[in-house]
């Protein structure tokens, strides 16, 4: 999940966790598929 902080972007775990706050959203969503990626590889 995306937030909004201020002028800027956080990835949000859905535990909570904060996984990394970026200037632009573009940025954000990008280091939220890779999170997504290395979930559905461990899986494996």
């Amino acid at each position: 999940m995306i937030r909004k902080v201020k002028e800027r972007y956080r990835v949000v775990a859905e535990s909570g966790r904060n996984m990394g706050t970026y200037p632009t959203r573009q940025q954000a969503e990008r280091r939220l598929r890779q999170i997504e990626m290395f979930k559905h590889m461990r899986k494996k």
